[in-house]
C-alpha cells in the first residue's frame, strides 16, 4: 500500500478537495499542516491571520476525524519537515493545491519541489481556483476557469486510512511566541468552514438582494456584502462550491430580474475577476514588491514622508471619511471595496506614498488580504500597471456620495457626533470657540489634514501624467497589456442538466476590487 501525504495550506476543508480525494484514492495518508515560523514572520502577516487559521484548522481537524483520519499541526519550516518526516516515514507521493501566494510561499514551494524531484517524491498540486500556472497565452484563460467552475463538486472522502505522525508535537505555539505582528481587531471575523457555511447561506438566501446598489456605502456595505473573502483566503470554502450553490439559488428565483438574481449575478462576476487577478500574480509574481511597469520606477521610491504615513495608519489624515475608515478596518479587519480604494488614493496621491509600503501595513489589516488581489490593486490605485486609467478619489467627494448624513463618521470618530452636517466633512475650518460649542473638548481638538487636499493633489496628477507621457513609458504599454490585460468575453452561458455558469460580458471600470464580494 502506497504511503501519501497531504499538505494543508490555504485550503482548509475536506470538501471538494481534489487533492485529498486523490491522496485517499492511493493509500495510506498523513495530514500535515506546518505552522513556518518565517512566512508567519513576513510583513504582510498579522495575528489575526495566524488566529483566523487556528479557528479554522479546529474546525477541519474535526472534520478529518470523523473520516477516520488525524490531522497533524506541525511547527517548522516546511523543508525541515518534509526532510524528518521521509526520514522516518518514507512517502512516494505528497499533494496539495497549487498556491498563488506572496514570495516567501513562493521561495518555499521551489525548494520543496526541487527536493521532491531530488528523491524521487511525485508532487502532485491540482488547481484550487481558476488560475492556470505557466499560462503561455492570456486569451486561453477565460475557457479554463469556465471549465474549472463546471466540474462536479468532489465530495468529501468517506473514509481516511490515516498514517500517524512519527514523532509527538506539542501545541501550536502563540502568535506572540512566534513573533507574530500583535495585530488582531477585537470584532474580527472567525474562522472555520461551519462559520463560512453559515455566512454564505444568510448571503444566499437573504442578504443578496441588498447586494446591488449596497455594497458602495460604507453604512450599507457591511450586510450587502457577501462577507464570504476571508474565508475563500483561507480555503474553507472553496470557490465552485459557492458558484454551484449560486446558480442553483439563481435556478430557484422565479425572475432574471429579481433583486435577489441581480445580485448574485453581480457576485458571480466578481467571482470571475477574484481569479483574474490573482492569474496576474501567477502569471509575474514580481508584481509583489516590483512596479508592473518599469518605467514607473523611481516616481515615488524616494519620497517616502513618515509622518504622512503615521497620519494615515494612525487614522488622523485630518479627511473624516478616511481616518473613519482606517478605525473601522482596525476595529473589524474589514472595509467594503469602495473605501479601501479610496484610502489607497489618498494615500499614493495626496499623501505621495509608495504603493509598497502602504499594501504591506493594509496587507496585515485586511484579513481577508489575498496577495494576487491586494498587490495588484495596489499598483492600479497607484498608476504603476502603466495600463490603467488612475481613479483619483476626492475623500471629502466620497463621503458626501456615500455618508451624506455622517453617520458612519460619526460613528467612528465620536468626537465629531455634535458638529452639523455643515462642518462634519470639512471640520478643519471650524475655530476654536466653535469646536467647544459643539462639545470638541480641548484634549480631543480636530487634527488638520497634513496636505492640502486640492494642491497636493494637483502636484501628484503632474509628476504621473508627466511619467506617464514619456515616451518610452509609453512604449512600454504594449508588452504589459498582452501579458496582463483582461480579454473581451463572449458572456457564454454554459448549461448542464444542474448547473450554469456566465462569465462576465464587460470589463469592470478600473476602481473595481476583485473583493467586491467580501
Amino acid at each position: 500500500m502506497y504511503n501519501s501525504v497531504v499538505w494543508f495550506k490555504k485550503d482548509l476543508r475536506v470538501h471538494d478537495h481534489a487533492a485529498l480525494t486523490a491522496a485517499v484514492k492511493r493509500g495510506r495518508v498523513c495530514c500535515i499542516y506546518i505552522i513556518e515560523p518565517s512566512l508567519w514572520r513576513s510583513p504582510d502577516a498579522s495575528t489575526q491571520h495566524y488566529e483566523f487559521t487556528i479557528e479554522s484548522l479546529r474546525d477541519l481537524y474535526v472534520a478529518i476525524k470523523r473520516l477516520g483520519g488525524q490531522l497533524h499541526v506541525v511547527t517548522g519550516e516546511a523543508l525541515d519537515v518534509f526532510q524528518r518526516l521521509h526520514a522516518l516515514m518514507p512517502f512516494d507521493a505528497l499533494y496539495s493545491h497549487q498556491e498563488t501566494g506572496n514570495a516567501p510561499s513562493y521561495a518555499r514551494d521551489k525548494a520543496v519541489g526541487n527536493w521532491c524531484r531530488q528523491q524521487g517524491i511525485t508532487w502532485h498540486e491540482p488547481i484550487q481556483f481558476g488560475v492556470v500556472r505557466r499560462l503561455h497565452n492570456r486569451n486561453l484563460w477565460q475557457a479554463a476557469w469556465e471549465e474549472h467552475m463546471q466540474q462536479d463538486l468532489l465530495p468529501a472522502p468517506t473514509q481516511i486510512n490515516p498514517l500517524p505522525l512519527p514523532w509527538t508535537e506539542p501545541r501550536p505555539l502563540s502568535a506572540a511566541a512566534l513573533g507574530i505582528d500583535p495585530l488582531n481587531p477585537p470584532h474580527r471575523q472567525k474562522g472555520g468552514r461551519t462559520l463560512g457555511l453559515e455566512v454564505l447561506g444568510d448571503f444566499l438566501e437573504i442578504r443578496s438582494e441588498q447586494y446591488r446598489g449596497g455594497i458602495s456605502s460604507p453604512l450599507s456595505a457591511p450586510t450587502a456584502c457577501s462577507r464570504i473573502s476571508p474565508y475563500f483566503t483561507y480555503g474553507c470554502i472553496s470557490m465552485r462550491e459557492v458558484v454551484h450553490a449560486m446558480v442553483e439559488v439563481m435556478d430557484r428565483e422565479s425572475s432574471r430580474e429579481s433583486r435577489k438574481s441581480k445580485g448574485l449575478r453581480a457576485l458571480m462576476s466578481r467571482l470571475y475577476w477574484h481569479c483574474h487577478f490573482i492569474q496576474k500574480l501567477e502569471s509575474e509574481p514580481e508584481l509583489e514588491y516590483q512596479n508592473v511597469h518599469r518605467g514607473y520606477d523611481g516616481l515615488r521610491e524616494e519620497d517616502w514622508n513618515e509622518a504622512h504615513f503615521a497620519a494615515l495608519s494612525e487614522g488622523r489624515t485630518g479627511w473624516p471619511l478616511v481616518d473613519a475608515c482606517v478605525l473601522m478596518l482596525k476595529d473589524t479587519g474589514w472595509i467594503n471595496f469602495r473605501m479601501r480604494a479610496m484610502i489607497v488614493s489618498t494615500a499614493a496621491y495626496p499623501l505621495w506614498l509608495h504603493w509598497r509600503g502602504v499594501g504591506q501595513w493594509l496587507a496585515r489589516h485586511f484579513l481577508d488580504y489575498e496577495p494576487g488581489i491586494h498587490w495588484s490593486q495596489m499598483q492600479m490605485q497607484a498608476g504603476t500597471t502603466g495600463i490603467n486609467i488612475p481613479r483619483i478619489y476626492n475623500p471629502i467627494k466620497q463621503a458626501r456620495d456615500h455618508d451624506p448624513n455622517g453617520v458612519f463618521v460619526r460613528r467612528w470618530i465620536p468626537a465629531l457626533k455634535k458638529v452639523p452636517d455643515t462642518w462634519l466633512f470639512e471640520p478643519w475650518h471650524l475655530t476654536s470657540e466653535m469646536q467647544q460649542q459643539f462639545g470638541i473638548q480641548a484634549a480631543h481638538r480636530l487634527p488638520t489634514p497634513v496636505v492640502d487636499l486640492e494642491a497636493a493633489t494637483r502636484e501628484s496628477k503632474r509628476r504621473l501624467y508627466d511619467r506617464r507621457s514619456d515616451t518610452d513609458v509609453k512604449a512600454g504599454k504594449k508588452a504589459i497589456v498582452e501579458k496582463h490585460a483582461s480579454r473581451k468575453r463572449s458572456g457564454q452561458t454554459h448549461t448542464s442538466s444542474r448547473r450554469r455558469v456566465t462569465s462576465p460580458t464587460q470589463t469592470p471600470p478600473p476602481t473595481q476590487h476583485a473583493l467586491d464580494f467580501s
